[in-house]
C-alpha cells in the first residue's frame, strides 16, 4: 500500500462517488478504478460495494478508514515538521518563571506559540522567586527566565514585557479600604506580611525603603513563603501587604482590597531575560511572541 493508494482510497471513501473522487484528485475515472482495484487486489479484500447507482464501504473498508486517514496526517505533520526545520523553528525551549503576576501572561505565550510553531515545544517551570529562575537561566538549566531583578548579570540580556507598580492589599475591614490611593505613612501603625527578604528580593527591598523613605520601620508580623499565602493572611486580617497591581488581577478575594500606592521608587515591571550567546531561531520565535503580546498599563 503506498501514498497514492491511500489517497486514491480516502477521496473515494468520503465522496461515495468516483467521478466526484476524480475531479477531487484532478485524475480522470479510470485510472481512479483502476487503482482502487488493484489497492483491493493487493489487500486480498473488497473495499467498495459498487453498482450503477451508488459506492458505499465494506466492513473492511470502513476499518481501514480511520488508519488511512492517521497516515494522511502523520503526513502532513512530517512535511510541516521539515518546513520548520528548515527555518529553525523546531526544538524545546525552557522558561522559568516567578509569581502568581506570570500566570496569564505565561499561558497566553503558551496558547500563541502552539497556534503559530507547532515545531517549538515549551517546558514551563514555576518558581517563587525572581532570583531562582535568573541562577537558572545563567547556569544554563532555562532559556528564558520571567521575573522583577534590580541586577542583571552581564552575560543576559532583558527586556520589559509587562508593566507593573506598586499596590497595598488590606483587609476589606480596613479603615482605608475604600480610599482611591494611599501613602505607605498611612499604613505607620499597622503591621506587615512579608515575603521573605532573601537576596534581590524585591518586594521586601522596596518595603523597606518605602517605610525609611516615610520616616518609620515596618513591624513584619508575618513571613510568608509565597504570594498566594501572604494574601490569605491579609484576608485573614494579620496585616497588610506590598505587593504589585498584576498580581491583583490574577487574584479575586472579596476579602482583600488592593489599593494604589502614591510612591517614587525603582521600577517593578516584568522583564523577560535570556543569555545573549543563545542564537537559536526557536528562542528567537518564542521572545518574539512573548515581546509582542500586548500588556495592560500599571495604572489601569
Amino acid at each position: 500500500m503506498d501514498l497514492h493508494q491511500i489517497r486514491s482510497f480516502l477521496a473515494v471513501a468520503e465522496e461515495l462517488h468516483f467521478g466526484r473522487a476524480a475531479e477531487r484528485l484532478h485524475i480522470a475515472q479510470p485510472p481512479l478504478s483502476r487503482t482502487i482495484k488493484h489497492l483491493e487486489h493487493e489487500l486480498g479484500i473488497q473495499l467498495f460495494e459498487r453498482n450503477t447507482r451508488s459506492v458505499s464501504l465494506t466492513p473492511s473498508g470502513q476499518a481501514l478508514l480511520g488508519p488511512a486517514k492517521e497516515v494522511m496526517t502523520a503526513l502532513r505533520r512530517a512535511e510541516l515538521a521539515v518546513r520548520l526545520a528548515s527555518n529553525g523553528e523546531v526544538g524545546l525551549i525552557r522558561i522559568a518563571f516567578a509569581g502568581v503576576s506570570t500566570h496569564r501572561l505565561v499561558a497566553r505565550l503558551a496558547r500563541a506559540v502552539r497556534t503559530r510553531h507547532p515545531g517549538i515545544q515549551l517546558e514551563l517551570s514555576s518558581q517563587n522567586f525572581a532570583q531562582p529562575a535568573m541562577r537558572k537561566l545563567v547556569w544554563g538549566d532555562t532559556d528564558i527566565a520571567l521575573g522583577r531583578w534590580d541586577v542583571i548579570p552581564g552575560d543576559v540580556a532583558a527586556e520589559i514585557v509587562m508593566p507593573d507598580a506598586l499596590v497595598i492589599a488590606v483587609p476589606d475591614t480596613h479603615t482605608l479600604a475604600g480610599a482611591d490611593r494611599v501613602h505607605i505613612g498611612q499604613l505607620a501603625d499597622d503591621g506587615f506580611v512579608s515575603l521573605l527578604a532573601h537576596e534581590g528580593a524585591v518586594l521586601p527591598d522596596r518595603l523597606r525603603r518605602l517605610s525609611h523613605a516615610a520616616g518609620f520601620a515596618a513591624d513584619i508580623v508575618h513571613v510568608a513563603p509565597d504570594t498566594q499565602t501572604a494574601l490569605a493572611l491579609v484576608g485573614a486580617q494579620v496585616g497588610c501587604h506590598l505587593t504589585l497591581r498584576s498580581v491583583a488581577r490574577n487574584v479575586t478575594d472579596p476579602h482583600v482590597v488592593f489599593l494604589p500606592l502614591d510612591a517614587d521608587v525603582q521600577d517593578v515591571d516584568l522583564r523577560a531575560a535570556w543569555r545573549r550567546d543563545d542564537h537559536r531561531p526557536a528562542l528567537k520565535a518564542v521572545l518574539d511572541e512573548l515581546l509582542a503580546l500586548d500588556q495592560p498599563d500599571a495604572s489601569e
